[in-house]
């Protein structure tokens, strides 16, 4: 049996101190560290022109997307907007495909048509990856309405950004799963900034993850930037849903490093600002000091786990170096008419 180990205070928004295993934490460490590798060596082929068209980073916010997946189950289905390999590598897509898709390789997802925007995985029911900012939303509603049709207790979790929130079709969707109690969570990925304009900016609201009210969804803010928080919130929502009370809102408050994408320099935000995230609210360090702190880990066990992610980072941008362009023939494939 894994020890146990009471963690520091997490941050979650009821301030509870949570319980935790050390083969949670380590987990929760891997997963997060694999998403930030694999998104740093992303933006490094981007660079030298492997990668072409939009690439847009997860750095930084890996915590929400693997704190909720430690709340899913088998057939749990998720859908996000454009900012989503994280999203792919938490729900246990493969490196070698998502990074190959990303250059444009036959052994990419979507057999190199995709893209860094759409890609898609039915086996392990991710549905995109959409371009569209927003669109992904009403999808979402769509895919927990087949479940409640089904009579299933399946979740489905709708990602989405601050920039989204201002989206019609966002309310739209809002109002039609509370009026069928779709089971759907709705994910605000609130990283301050949407592609550029702050947030204080663009909305006079003081939560987004409020708007919800108008419609009888409840909801809250969640410290985005810590694994546990996240996972105990999600768990609440899960609860939610699977009870049969329709949708739920969670408003994680992340933080992306990178800029909206690689062609954006980010002069719309200080330096200093950047580093200070970095250096007190990091939710790879957070971890990291936390089986440090309790013993369960030393450094150079966390060096080990570090290399070993390294190696499957490597090895999956030379499998897409290696992995042929599609042929001309697929034009005529995956296609309506």
């Amino acid at each position: 049996m894994a020890a146990k180990s009471t963690t520091p205070d997490t941050g979650a928004t009821d301030g509870k101190k949570s319980n935790v295993s050390k083969d949670e934490l380590l987990k929760y460490y891997r997963e997060m560290l694999l998403i930030r590798r694999f998104e740093e060596k992303a933006g490094q082929l981007y660079g030298m022109g492997l990668i072409g068209g939009f690439c847009h980073l997860y750095i930084g916010q890996e915590a929400v997307v693997v704190g909720l997946e430690a709340c899913t189950k088998e057939g749990d289905k998720r859908v996000t907007s454009y900012r989503d390999h994280g999203h792919m590598l938490a729900c246990g897509m493969e490196a070698n495909g998502v990074m190959a898709e990303l250059t444009g390789r036959e052994g990419g997802y979507s057999r190199g048509k995709g893209g860094s925007m759409h890609m898609f995985s039915r086996e392990k029911h991710f549905y995109g990856g959409h371009g569209i900012v927003g669109a992904q939303v009403p999808i979402g509603a769509g895919l927990a309405f087949a479940d409640r049709y089904k009579g299933n207790d399946n979740v489905t979790f709708t990602y989405f950004g601050d920039g989204a929130a201002n989206q019609g079709q966002v309310y739209e969707a809002y109002n039609m799963a509370e009026l069928w109690d779709l089971p759907v969570i709705f994910v605000i990925e609130n990283n301050g900034y949407a592609m550029g304009t702050s947030v204080k900016r663009s909305t006079k609201s003081t939560s987004l993850y409020g708007r919800g009210l108008a419609y009888g969804i409840p909801g809250e803010q969640v410290d985005g930037m810590d694994v546990l928080a996240v996972k105990a919130a999600g768990e609440a929502a899960v609860a939610h849903c699977r009870a049969g009370k329709g949708p739920y809102i969670l408003e994680m408050m992340t933080y992306r490093y990178r800029g909206h994408s690689m062609s954006d320099p980010a002069k719309y935000r200080t330096r200093e600002e950047v580093e200070k995230m970095k250096a007190e609210k990091d939710a790879i360090e957070h971890v990291r000091d936390l089986l440090l702190g309790a013993g369960l880990a030393n450094e150079d066990e966390l060096k080990a786990i570090d290399k070993q992610i390294k190696d499957v980072v490597n090895a999956s941008a030379e499998f897409a170096k290696e992995s042929p362009e599609p042929s001309v023939s697929e034009l005529y494939t995956d296609i309506y008419a």
